[in-house]
């Protein structure tokens, strides 16, 4: 633990085990007497969550995915100060800090996300990943989407979180704001156990936020005589192909579902960003060479393209796409990069176009659910686990039931059930 994070002299003066029973009676329609014994800052939070519908156990959002993400933060004002942040918050060794720093914007999303590996290993599965919108509205109390909310730093311990899915967690975050014209740019938080609550921890977080402001003031006065950089945001383009038969392509703001084919080779297409040749692209979807097959196929998929997404009609020679396509299972994966196994498989929506038989997408699909599978072994929690062993893919995994035995508490009533699948699966 770096020196930076000193624990707390003192325990809260609420318990964690009241403020989660008034939580319960708020979540009940109840507004009994041991609401008055949460903070008002709080109380109030809670009720704006109400209102806003959001979910005590929900998952948030993944609004920028991969590509969007990168180039989303590239231009984003907090870009520049990104390692006066890290030396600020993160002195030493960040890997093993004992704490989380995470960097969002004016909404509420995250783009950074650093510190403590064990630390960001346990806070993925909750969702809190780069991409994910933590907005108060979207995830309920919280310090970064509550600072946000109220324009000032906040504090939020444990049971104080809306979402009991983040309640074993504290943290403490600060709005970031433009220099000039006192708008929000942001917001920085930390994460970790009780030494992220502390008075001392705040007063750190705070002055960040200043010397972020005046550093970007500094940085526009060196620079207000430079060019104003071009930026461009990319044209989204997403294929949908988890547990869907007919692929649905999203594009420009249109979309349209795709005949099996089409699917098949769009997909082969954006996963060989590098381009196939006739004969690669005919054997991975009809399992033989079968060019003069391929050829008319590849006539009405430009057909069927041009009106929704001119952007993407193949070009020849070798066939490829001129464009990027991102497809859902190349999201999940992403998830399970960033440790977000909890969001991940949450966006597991089935295999990948699960009746084809098409040999590339046969080998897409398997890839997909091999890597999910080795991931959620090696790093998942023992609820994400149990959730997986419900999916078609897991429901009769030996192995994956049998980690869930060895991780499930002594007493919990889940083990007869996991005993009952693994004895069935030894008769049969």
């Amino acid at each position: 633990m770096s020196s930076s994070w000193s624990r707390p002299a003192v325990s809260p003066e609420t318990s964690g085990l009241l403020i989660a029973r008034a939580h319960d009676e708020l979540l009940a329609g109840n507004d009994d007497g041991r609401l008055d014994d949460v903070r008002p800052l709080v109380q109030e939070s809670w009720r704006r969550s109400l209102a806003s519908l959001v979910g005590p156990e929900g998952l948030p959002s993944l609004d920028l995915a991969s590509n969007e993400l990168e180039a989303y933060r590239r231009g984003h004002p907090l870009a520049g100060v990104m390692d006066m942040i890290r030396s600020l918050l993160l002195p030493g060794s960040a890997e093993e800090s004992g704490v989380v720093v995470a960097v969002g914007d004016a909404s509420g999303r995250l783009l950074w996300v650093e510190g403590d590996r064990h630390i960001r290993a346990l806070t993925g599965g909750m969702g809190f990943v780069a991409g994910a919108n933590w907005a108060e509205d979207a995830v309920g109390t919280s310090a970064p989407g509550t600072a946000l909310t109220l324009d000032r730093s906040v504090q939020i311990r444990g049971a104080e979180h809306f979402n009991r899915l983040v309640q074993p967690w504290s943290c403490t975050a600060a709005p970031v704001h433009d220099p000039e014209t006192r708008g929000l740019l942001g917001v920085i938080d930390v994460t970790g156990g009780c030494e992220a609550v502390t008075p001392q921890a705040q007063l750190l977080v705070d002055a960040t936020a200043r010397a972020i402001e005046s550093e970007i003031l500094v940085a526009r006065l060196r620079a207000q005589h430079a060019p104003p950089p071009r930026r461009s945001a990319p044209a989204r383009a997403l294929l949908r192909i988890l547990g869907r038969d007919r692929a649905l392509l999203e594009a420009g703001g249109a979309s349209v579902e795709l005949s099996a084919r089409h699917a098949e080779i769009l997909l082969l297409l954006a996963v060989h960003r590098e381009g196939l040749s006739a004969e690669a692209l005919s054997e991975a979807v009809y399992g033989h060479p079968a060019v003069e097959t391929l050829r008319p196929e590849m006539v009405r998929l430009r057909r069927a393209l041009v009106p929704v997404a001119p952007g993407l009609v193949p070009a020849s020679r070798p066939y490829r796409l001129p464009a990027e396509l991102e497809t859902d299972a190349q999201q999940m994966l992403s998830l399970l990069d960033r440790g977000a196994h909890r969001v991940a498989l949450a966006a597991y929506a089935g295999p990948v176009l699960p009746d084809s038989e098409a040999p590339g997408v046969v080998e897409v699909r398997e890839s997909v659910r091999s890597t999910l599978r080795e991931a959620l072994l090696a790093e998942a929690g023992v609820d994400v686990l149990l959730a997986y062993a419900e999916t078609s893919d897991a429901r009769d995994d030996e192995e994956v039931l049998r980690l869930c035995l060895e991780l499930v508490p002594a007493r919990s009533p889940k083990r007869a059930g996991l005993v009952a699948r693994l004895e069935r699966l030894e008769r049969e």
